[in-house]
């Protein structure tokens, strides 16, 4: 037996028995322990010390104490709390013998049709039935849905509420982020400190999509670009990945995915209802090229649309800066798709709107293309294969700068040699403000860069978040939002940190 087991039946002796670890997250470690007065096995989770002495245990358990009189049938209940001393909170439930829905679906990836959606809507009633009760658990995610014979039980009710609650400013002291960014609502992830019971709902609708798809809506090689996904991109539809999924379906559960909380259902039982009724959904605005079944678009040609109306929205935005010119329809090269998959943006235009320069889909990999706004004559840029993010165009368009396989590097946009200039990891925007000077955000946003194209790194600023910024008045930044949000940076000489705000 391990220190802390014992040291938990120590404190604790006389109640329980604490067996052995079951596993551990985030904020807890769960354990397998033997309720000695009602001779029955319970799971134990405990509060990982250095946050339970953030919280303080009698605030805490204050907290915790509202969620106990939740009772559903699909609700996993709490049968007891307590401080079992030196900062070990902990909180027990029954002991459930099956598994999550996260194990189940690690060995089946994609769920039969029939099962996600009866699952979905055990949770939604179990959503429903709380919220009514005035908890919002703000933590539904795979992991937290249990399934004993085959039905959902929802664990872990107002636990985070709990943490946040009983912690208040201290919550940053510990680094915990309170959510999974795979199922956090933007408004969860834009840190807003007024959660309503519609962030479980967009939670909710996340794993469905999982469950569906075989992944979450918005995923990501960081917490960090997963959060950039969830502010700026929309979920793929599912029908277009999988037949078998109907189109009322796929409504369903990307309008539970809406950006704005108001445009989502206005309660989980609406969700639950939308997702076996079709005439629910027919009043639910087309998003994302999706149609009725009769008139669905192959799943090759939805890329190759959003494609283009992303290029239409670029050069609309360039033209606004620039003097008027005559419009004109784009069709990207059919042999060269433009990669949409994992970037708010992926293409730069020329100063003088003659070309763009985007990354394209190229097999297995991607690469820079060219593409002429006037001919409509496309190439590929050599010496440019696995390229991600946005290329950079220098001041005169003859060169780019572009991420790929870790490294910043340059290469003239006719062709010739690459050169590499720095090490970086994933870049939303920026721009080459100088013949001398690269800006751009590294590390998902979490660092703003100035780039010598010919020495290489200068000054590297760290920041919380920064989407696809661009510089302005010297030492600021802009960055991109939720929704129609932009956030300027200030001088970090004014505060310790850097300053953001917010404008809608």
């Amino acid at each position: 037996m391990t220190d802390r087991p014992r040291q938990l039946s120590q404190a604790l002796a006389g109640r329980y028995r604490v067996e052995r670890e079951l596993g551990a997250g985030g904020m807890a470690t769960v354990y397998l322990a033997h309720d000695l007065r009602h001779q029955r096995d319970v799971a134990m989770k405990v509060l990982h010390p250095d946050l339970g002495a953030a919280l303080g245990g009698e605030r805490f358990l204050a907290e915790i104490r509202t969620t106990a009189r939740l009772q559903h049938p699909h609700i996993l209940p709490l049968l007891d709390s307590g401080d079992a001393g030196d900062g070990l909170l902990y909180y027990v439930m029954p002991y459930v013998r099956g598994e999550t829905l996260r194990a189940r679906l690690d060995r089946e990836r994609q769920l039969p049709v029939e099962d996600a959606v009866r699952l979905a809507r055990e949770v939604a009633s179990a959503l429903d039935y709380a919220h009514r009760e005035g908890v919002v658990h703000r933590d539904i995610k795979p992991e937290n849905i249990l399934l004993q014979d085959g039905n959902a039980l929802v664990a872990d009710f107002g636990i985070a509420l709990a943490v946040q609650s009983a912690g208040g400013p201290r919550m940053t002291q510990t680094g915990l982020s309170l959510g999974t960014p795979q199922y956090m609502s933007p408004e969860q992830a834009m840190g807003e400190r007024t959660i309503d019971a519609r962030s479980d709902l967009y939670a909710l609708a996340a794993v469905t999509y999982e469950m569906l798809v075989g992944e979450a809506p918005f995923t990501g090689p960081s917490a960090q670009a997963i959060v950039a996904r969830v502010l700026t991109e929309e979920p793929r539809s599912i029908a277009a990945q999988r037949k078998a999924v109907a189109d009322h379906i796929d409504l369903a559960v990307r309008r539970a995915l809406e950006k704005l909380p108001a445009d989502r259902f206005e309660s989980a039982k609406a969700f639950a209802d939308a997702l076996v009724n079709p005439s629910a959904t027919t009043s639910l605005p087309q998003r994302g090229g999706v149609r009725p079944a009769a008139t669905r678009r192959s799943p090759l040609t939805v890329p190759l649309l959003g494609a283009i109306a992303l290029l239409a929205t670029g050069v609309a935005a360039w033209a606004l800066m620039r003097t008027p010119t005559t419009s004109r329809d784009v069709g990207l090269s059919p042999t060269a798709p433009m990669e949409l998959n994992s970037w708010p943006r992926t293409f730069s235009v020329a100063h003088d709107g003659s070309f763009i320069v985007y990354v394209a889909r190229a097999g297995e990999s991607t690469q820079l293309w060219w593409q002429s706004l006037r001919s409509g004559e496309a190439r590929a840029i050599a010496g440019t294969e696995g390229a991600v993010g946005v290329p950079h165009l220098s001041p005169d368009d003859q060169r780019v700068a572009f991420a790929a396989r870790g490294e910043l590097r340059i290469v003239g946009v006719a062709g010739g040699a690459t050169k590499t200039i720095a090490k970086t990891q994933i870049s939303h925007g920026g721009t080459w403000i100088s013949d001398r000077q690269l800006f751009l955000d590294d590390e998902d946003g979490r660092l703003l860069r100035w780039i010598d194209p010919e020495s290489g790194p200068g000054r590297t600023d760290s920041v919380q978040l920064c989407i696809n910024a661009q510089p302005f008045a010297g030492r600021q930044a802009l960055c991109g939002g939720a929704s129609s949000k932009v956030a300027y940076v200030s001088d970090p000489g004014a505060c310790s940190e850097f300053c953001v705000y917010a404008e809608g």
